[in-house]
């Protein structure tokens, strides 16, 4: 169009006619000499031109009708052969053609003129051009013309001149397509008109064409003739043809029939043509082809064609003719495509030359790559009967071309001599092309692409792209000679024909189906009616037999063809396209329905897959019903391949077989590597079409995978583990990074699982399962490493099923329930991971509905967990457990009614299992117990109890059962807070039991059955704990036993009184009663060590020891229940009874032999007397007061347990107010008197353990006697003064006595050297031991109960200082302990095991004080006098107070002279007033030797005895003396006489020094306790004058005393007067030289006082004695000492009184 604007716009035209003048103008100078005519006619036309543009508006137009005249310069200027004028000429022709001012007749005239120059070899090319130019700018020239003008270049073709010839042969060419354009623009013109088309008589001739259109007809004549000269005819419009060749007639057929189809199938005319005319021209030359064998030589074929050419050239242009038909043309030449498909399958015959092979070959590829071709193939001959099967024998050929490729030849023809240069050039050219020859995965160069099969080697080339036939040998149109075919060519091609092929049927059918699909959907949509269908589903299953006759017909042959080539390659992409092939006709195959074939192509993958010779039965099953079938092919037979060893492949593993036995070890080559990527890809991407070829995919992977080492990881997924038998498999790094991906393909495989049809899901479930049984039956006996392969993808594929799980639960988990038993660890361990994964991912998928509104499918998943607690193997259990603690971190709030099935799984645990197991069962238990109470059903707590009751008692663990106990508490804590919400859930479903029991006229079977539910509970809890408190293991049963008791103290106020009933004797007695029996035959072994490196305390070596804990904590357990709770106790009916059970088992356990179980029995003795009294008063604000529960409950409600603060509000209180005000009344006003019995049963058994513990033992010095501890004593001891307060009413003299009985058994006990230092304060410390301590509060609390008590109690003081008196003793007699042997305190060596007795001198100082008071206060009473209380004091102080140097404290006899003397001043008054009942008479002899045993001791002072300690002593014997003169002597009337005189006989003596002979001289005069005579002699002297003699008494007192005075004075004098003597010079000692003077000084005194007295008072007697002292007196004259001289002078002095002279008998009465 462009064209058209450029030449007609005024420029274009304007230039156009300058031009032309030029033109004319040049022409006109050249032809001016040699050529006037046409130099004139130059010069006209040069007028002729400007008239016309004068003339016209439409100058072009103008031109056009006057062109002849126009050209006639021109073509005369062409007539005088003048080569420059020539060419000039031609160039202004072609410009006027191009401007299309050329007429239909100048154009005649032109072509004229152009054949005159082709005559004449006149510028050849030039003409070619002009012709062109004419032909093609315009369509003014039509029939003779026109051929005319074809001829004429025709003829160019055949000149001498090469560029000449391939010019006019491009010419023609291109000449012959312009009359077919021609003709289709004429067609596109008319295309509205419809026309008749004319009847086509059968054998019409060339005539017909009438009826065509100008166009239409010239392409007719041209087409007709071309056929004519072909085949060597005369032509009947191309006039004029001199010469023509075959070779060229076909191309430019061929070009004409591909170029210009619709021509053909448009027209009949040509139809016509093309079937009596092509059709036989190309059969008749295909005949000698078709004859000819290989060998016999090519001449002796000649072609019948008149020309004799080369015979290659023709086949070849045949084939690309016969290419065309059969593609554009096969609808109308249906039985000629059947013979010439049928020479073409002949021409692949190995018979054939190697060219012609090679060229059939390409000829079928271009076949191959049109699928719908194929198809017609199919439906038009093989689906005919009686009909060729094209379609199958075209397959097959390619299918034994292949093979017979492969055979090499025998004959050392000439294409086989020059296969090996030939091959090694494409070769080196095909590496150098940069194809297949790139470094591949070793790292050095690979060879080029090839195959090679046996020995053969066939390179492989880059032939054409996939899906188009690129031909080399049809396209070789310049060739004559036959071309030498490189090796691997015609294999190349008849390769990529086998994958166009595959691929071209494959995708064909896919769309037709995928239409198919849509349209039936649409149809459904639009349409339910099913009037139409009919013929719908007609076509549809005609469309799907066409299918699955063309899969029929061409599967065997491509089996076979790629199963060979697969075997046979070596190249990495040819392989991956042969498996692309196998898998897509498997998959195709698969959707199709057909088995057979399917299976085929599946084994054929399978087996590529796996090493060569690899025995795998269900391979070698399936593949020998298809192996066995030898497909002939044209009478050649096919071999199924099975895979050749010697392949040359890349090893890239080495691994074991899978199999029992396994022998040595099987190579697996890229290849196979390859194949097994394919295998997967097919069930990825196929899975759904597989059916019960899943067995053989899966088998195959199995097996690869396990010769790869694969292991089973997380959720199924296969990772690269090491093998486990040594070094057996062997990866190379180019595999190794193979394998991510595979596992990773492996896993997606499974994944796709999920978009199976349920159907497609159970074969492959069922295929897991087969595999894995084989696995497990070659697992049996055998320690290898077993195939997890089965189990692990069983796995992956439940998981990724979960939306439909309950179709394939029960398969699944049966199977791999079987799988848990297996004796192979490894292969039990994936069947538990399996089973448990499933289990976890099936609880956390949401499914619709939800799982919580869908018990029967949550049942039905957690039912595997609980059979797995059948399987006896610990690791399965393990895993079992993990899952569940698993499952309840995630899914615990949603298990509802899955929970009595977890809590069985969690408390199925045996003491065999082992620790770890017992261990992650416990924290699933943890988990419960802290997390999940409130969302469990509340049947289930009772399971909950049990299960953790059941961890107590394990023995695997000691820490769990310990734990298990603290789980216990938190259990009662959440039964506590949440009473009452339970109490109703536990009713309601009660009451449904009952009611279901009744029905069934059955008890209900429940423990504890009468007992409320909710009680029940409780009591199953505290029934567990008691279980526990008896465990072997001491730490368990402490731990249990606190538990226990803190549980009830805390929370048994919930229980309902009856339950208190079974809580004492079904839970607490019964757990009394075996810890008793435990612990009283326990063994006394010493257990040497904890276990492990754990030190054992001495305290608790021995199991005796241990249960000795037991014993204690649980008897103070109960009995601190006792006492809290006696109130709610008192009301049950049978309390005495219990507490006579309960003083039962404290009495047994204060007299066991081990001082801890004694020592707390009491402990609970002390406790059981401490009962509070109920409250009386109601007033209280707080509920609680109603309900009568003790202040030390209120206690225990508020702090209870180990840190965990109870829900304490009043809605406790309230509650129970509501639930137990009806049961509980207060005390009825009768219970003191009750209680009475219960404490006097108490003192019996006080008494009976005191008496028992105090008796000595009878074996005498047997070291290893028990002998009770002193905290026992002291505890026991110490009982007795709560006991008091209870039986004070009755209690009597004879329990008095036995009280004092215990009391003084109790001191006396010694204690054992060891414990000593413990007790016994350092010997020189006055304290009390706490026993002593003890023993005096008794007393203390009895004495003061009598103070206040009744006169009838008062008779039991004397008892009471009975008592105390012995005790006073102790300070100088210990008290014997039986026939022990103790030593003294002091003496003791503390590391041996001996008696020591304790320090009894601070105990009897003590008692001896409370005697003083307590005598203080009662020195009046009856009793007191009646039993001489203060005679027993006296006497009792005698001891004491005659030792007096030799007690063993000294501060023992200072305090009995201080008690002494404080007792007589109180005590003699009383004697004194009852000195007439002579109730005291006894007393006063007692006395008397006290005084005499303390002033004049027997026992000498020691040594070292300090002075001012002798004056201190001193003082204390004045102070004696002191009291004699105040408190007896002034009484001597109320005294018995000889008392009087003892006590003046002690004056007497006191007065007069004693001495001692070891004092040293400056000590003398203190020692000889001066001061004290001085005392004696000033009493006797006071009490020897009374001025007041008031009675005869008075007076004999100082008789007494006076006469003793002298007697004295007579003794000392004399003395001093012998020693004196004896002495010589030698002074005295001075302290009797003080003596003397005192003695003098006193003589002095007497004689004054004697002077001063009435003399009616002195005694004749004394005066006797005074006198008879002076002649002694005298005697001293003699002495030395001036101070004794002195007070001699003084002495003497008064005698001269009595100096008077005789008197003489008085007569008359004077003097």
């Amino acid at each position: 169009m462009s064209v058209k604007m450029s030449t007609s716009s005024p420029e274009a035209v304007k230039k156009l006619l300058e031009n032309m003048q030029t033109d004319l103008r040049s022409l006109s100078m050249e032809c001016k000499k040699k050529f006037p005519p046409v130099k004139e006619a130059a010069e006209s036309g040069i007028v002729k031109i400007k008239t016309i543009a004068a003339r016209n508006t439409d100058i072009l137009a103008a031109l056009k009708e006057n062109s002849s005249e126009v050209v006639q310069p021109f073509l005369m200027g062409c007539g005088t052969k003048e080569p420059k004028i020539t060419q000039m000429c031609l160039a202004a022709i072609q410009r006027l053609m191009s401007h299309e001012v050329v007429s239909e007749a100048a154009a005649g005239n032109i072509i004229n003129m152009l054949w005159q120059l082709m005559e004449n070899g006149l510028e050849e090319l030039k003409l070619l051009q002009t012709v062109l130019v004419l032909l093609t700018t315009n369509t003014v020239v039509h029939d003779e013309v026109l051929s005319k003008a074809i001829v004429l270049c025709f003829r160019l073709h055949f000149t001498k001149d090469n560029i000449t010839n391939n010019t006019a042969a491009a010419t023609v060419r291109q000449v012959v397509t312009v009359v077919f354009e021609r003709m289709v623009a004429e067609d596109e013109k008319f295309k509205g008109l419809t026309e008749e088309p004319p009847v086509v008589l059968g054998n019409s001739n060339r005539r017909s064409v009438s009826t065509l259109r100008p166009s239409a007809k010239d392409a007719y004549m041209l087409f007709q003739d071309l056929c004519q000269l072909v085949n060597a005819d005369a032509p009947y419009w191309l006039v004029g043809m001199t010469e023509m060749t075959r070779t060229f007639g076909l191309e430019l057929l061929e070009s004409v029939l591909n170029d210009f189809p619709e021509v053909f199938l448009q027209h009949q005319e040509f139809s016509f043509l093309l079937k009596e005319r092509v059709c036989p021209l190309v059969i008749k030359l295909f005949s000698p082809n078709i004859k000819f064998r290989q060998g016999s030589s090519s001449s002796s074929a000649a072609s019948p064609a008149p020309v004799e050419k080369p015979y290659f050239p023709i086949c070849m242009r045949l084939l690309r003719v016969v290419s065309v038909l059969i593609k554009h043309f096969y609808s109308l030449l249906v039985t000629e495509c059947e013979i010439f498909l049928s020479l073409l399958v002949k021409f692949l015959d190995g018979e054939k030359p190697q060219w012609l092979r090679a060229v059939a070959v390409e000829s079928v590829h271009r076949l191959c790559v049109q699928p719908h071709l194929l198809r017609s193939f199919c439906q038009s001959y093989d689906m005919k009967q009686h009909s060729t099967k094209v379609f199958r024998d075209i397959v097959n050929a390619l299918g034994s071309f292949i093979q017979s490729l492969f055979n090499l030849p025998n004959t050392g023809s000439t294409s086989s001599t020059s296969t090996t240069a030939a091959g090694s050039v494409s070769g080196s050219q095909a590496s150098g092309q940069g194809g297949p020859g790139v470094a591949g995965p070793g790292g050095g160069l690979t060879l080029q692409a090839a195959f090679e099969y046996r020995g053969t080697w066939i390179p492989l080339m880059n032939v054409s792209v996939q899906g188009s036939a690129k031909a080399t040998y049809l396209e070789m149109l310049d060739k004559v000679e036959p071309p030498s075919i490189p090796e691997g060519y015609a294999m190349s091609v008849a390769f990529s024909a086998l994958l166009d092929l595959v691929r071209g049927i494959t995708t064909m059918i896919d769309r037709e189906r995928a239409k198919e699909k849509q349209e039936t959907a649409t149809r459904d949509e639009a349409e339910p009616v099913n009037s139409p269908q009919r013929a719908n589903n007609q076509q549809e299953s005609m469309a799907h037999e066409v299918w699955e006759e063309m899969v029929n017909a061409c599967w065997c042959g491509l089996l076979a063809a790629l199963s060979l080539l697969l075997d046979a390659s070596t190249d990495e992409t040819a392989t991956e396209n042969i498996l692309k092939a196998e898998l897509s006709m498997a998959s195709l195959c698969g959707r199709l329905g057909l088995v057979t074939p399917r299976d085929a192509f599946i084994t054929a993958i399978c087996k590529a897959s796996l090493p060569p010779h690899y025995a795998l039965t269900i391979l070698s099953s399936n593949a020998t019903n298809l192996s066995n079938k030898v497909y002939s092919i044209q009478g050649q037979s096919v071999q199924m391949v099975s895979p050749s060893s010697e392949s040359h492949q890349q090893v890239v593993a080495v691994g074991q077989p899978l199999a029992a036995q396994p022998q040595g070890t099987v190579v697996l080559t890229a290849k196979n590597i390859q194949c097994m990527r394919t295998l997967l890809n097919l069930a990825h991407c196929h899975g759904a079409y597989l059916g019960t070829s899943w067995q053989l995919v899966l088998a195959t992977l199995q097996h690869l995978v396990w010769i790869l080492g694969l292991k089973p990881a997380v959720g199924g997924v296969l990772k690269p583990g090491r093998a486990v038998e040594g070094p057996s498999t062997v990866l190379t790094t180019a595999v190794m990074t193979d394998l991510p991906v595979i596992s990773n393909i492996l896993s997606r495989l499974f994944e796709s699982s999920q978009y199976l049809d349920d159907v497609s899901l159970h074969h492959l479930i069922n295929a897991l399962c087969s595999l894995s049984m084989e696995a497990m039956e070659m697992a049996y006996g055998n320690s290898k490493e077993p195939s997890l392969f089965a189990v692990a993808k069983l796995l992956e594929t439940g998981l990724v099923n979960m939306d439909r799980i309950e179709i394939l639960w029960r398969p699944l988990t049966a199977h791999l329930l079987e799988v848990c038993q297996h004796p192979n660890s490894r292969m039990r361990e994936w069947g538990a991971e399996a089973i448990t994964a499933l289990i976890k991912a099936g609880l956390s998928y949401k499914h619709d509905p939800p799982l919580s509104q869908n018990q029967r499918l949550q049942l039905l998943l957690l039912n595997p967990l609980k059979e797995l607690s059948n399987v006896l193997h610990t690791d399965i259990r393990q895993k079992q457990l993990e899952c569940v603690l698993q499952i309840l971190q995630n899914q615990g709030d949603g298990l509802g009614p899955g929970w009595p099935l977890v809590l069985g799984v969690i408390g199925a645990i045996r003491n065999d299992q082992g620790e770890s197991l017992i261990r992650t069962a416990f924290q699933c238990l943890q988990l419960v117990v802290t997390d999940f109470l409130p969302t469990m059903p509340c049947m289930c707590l009772q399971i909950v109890v049990d299960v953790a009751g059941s961890f107590g008692l394990q023995n695997q663990e000691l820490n769990i059962s310990l734990t298990s106990i603290g789980l216990l508490w938190n259990i009662s804590d959440y039964f506590f807070q949440r009473g009452e919400t339970i109490t109703e859930v536990l009713e309601r479903e009660e009451a449904v039991l009952l009611k279901q029991a009744q029905d069934k006229g059955e008890p209900l079977n429940r423990p504890f059955h009468p007992a409320p539910p909710f009680d029940c509970l409780w009591l199953c809890l505290y029934a567990k704990l008691g279980e526990l408190c008896v465990d072997p293991r001491p730490a368990v049963r402490k731990s249990a036993g606190q538990t226990m008791f803190s549980t009830i103290a805390a929370h048994g106020t919930l229980l309902q009184p009856p339950t208190w009933n079974i809580v004492v004797w079904k839970v607490l007695f019964l757990l009394l009663d075996c810890v008793r029996k435990s612990s009283t035959t326990a063994d006394k072994e010493k257990i040497e060590s904890g276990g492990g490196n754990i030190l054992i305390h001495h305290s608790r070596d021995t199991a005796e020891k241990q249960w000795a804990e037991t014993w204690v904590l649980t008897l103070a357990g109960v009995a601190r229940i006792f006492n809290t709770r006696r109130y709610l106790l008192q009301n049950l009916g049978d309390f005495f009874k219990a507490w006579e059970v309960l003083l039962d088992h404290i009495q047994s356990a204060a007299l066991s032999k081990n001082n801890e179980v004694s020592l707390a029995a009491l402990k609970s003795f002390q406790e059981i007397l401490q009962l509070v009294t109920p409250v009386k008063d109601l007033d209280k604000p707080d509920a609680l007061g109603a309900v009568d529960i003790p202040p030390v409950l209120l206690e225990s409600l508020q702090i209870t347990g180990p840190g965990r603060p109870l829900v304490r509000s009043d809605s406790l209180a309230e509650r129970l107010a509501q639930r137990y005000v009806a049961q509980l009344q207060l005390p009825p006003p009768g219970e003191e008197q009750d209680d009475c019995a219960l404490w006097w049963s108490a003192w019996n058994t006080w008494y009976l353990i005191g008496t028992e513990c105090t008796r000595p033992p009878s074996g005498g010095t047997d070291k290893l006697a028990f002998i009770p501890s002193q905290p026992f004593l002291t505890a026991l001891i110490q009982i007795f003064p709560a006991l008091y307060q209870h039986i004070a009413g009755g209690f009597s003299m004879d329990d008095l006595k036995k009280l004092g009985v215990i009391l003084h058994g109790a001191v006396s006990v010694p204690i054992s050297s060891d414990a000593s230092p413990f007790i016994l304060p350092s010997y020189t410390e006055a304290v009390l031991t706490s026993l002593q301590e003890a023993v005096l509060t008794a007393l203390d609390v009895l004495q003061k109960a009598i103070c206040v008590g009744s006169e009838n109690l008062q008779v039991m003081y004397p008892v009471i200082f009975e008592q105390l008196l012995l005790f006073v003793e102790f300070s100088c007699k210990p008290p014997q302990y039986g026939k022990m042997e103790t030593k003294h305190v002091a003496n003791a060596k503390y590391n041996q095991a001996e008696w020591v007795a304790l320090n009894y001198v601070p105990f009897a100082e003590r008692s001896l004080e409370v005697v003083v008071d307590l005598y203080h206060k009662t020195a009046c009473h009856k009793a007191i006098i009646n039993e001489k209380v203060l005679q027993n004091i006296i006497k009792t102080l005698r001891i004491p107070l005659g030792l007096k140097y030799a007690c063993p404290a000294e501060s023992t006899c200072k305090l009995a002279v201080s008690s002494l003397l404080k007792v007589l001043s109180i005590g003699l008054p009383v004697a004194r007033q009852q000195a007439s009942s002579g109730k005291f008479d006894t007393m006063w002899p007692e006395l008397a030797n006290a005084f005499e045993d303390f002033l004049f001791t027997k026992s000498t002072p020691p040594d070292n005895l300090s002075i001012q300690e002798f004056q201190k002593n001193e003082a204390v014997d004045v102070e004696v003396v002191h009291l004699i003169s105040t408190e007896i002597l002034p009484f001597a009337n109320f005294i018995p006489k000889d008392f009087v005189g003892r006590i003046m006989r002690m004056l007497n003596k006191g007065s007069i020094h004693s001495q001692s002979s070891s004092f040293t001289e400056a000590e003398m005069d203190i020692r000889m306790r001066e001061e004290f005579s001085k005392v004696c002699f000033e009493t006797l002297l006071q009490f020897s004058f009374s001025n007041k003699v008031s009675t005869p008494q008075e007076g004999y007192i100082s008789r007494m005393a006076l006469s003793v005075l002298l007697q004295r004075a007579q003794d000392v004098l004399r003395r001093y007067v012998e020693d004196e003597r004896l002495s010589g010079c030698c002074p005295l000692p001075r302290q009797q030289v003080t003596e003397i003077i005192f003695v003098l000084k006193a003589i002095s005194t007497l004689m004054d006082s004697l002077k001063k007295t009435q003399p009616e008072n002195v005694d004749g007697n004394v005066w006797a004695q005074v006198i008879a002292l002076y002649p002694t007196l005298v005697e001293c004259i003699t002495c030395s000492s001036p101070k004794v001289s002195s007070a001699l002078k003084d002495a003497l002095g008064p005698f001269k009184d009595f100096m008077q002279p005789p008197v003489s008998k008085v007569q008359n009465g004077e003097s």
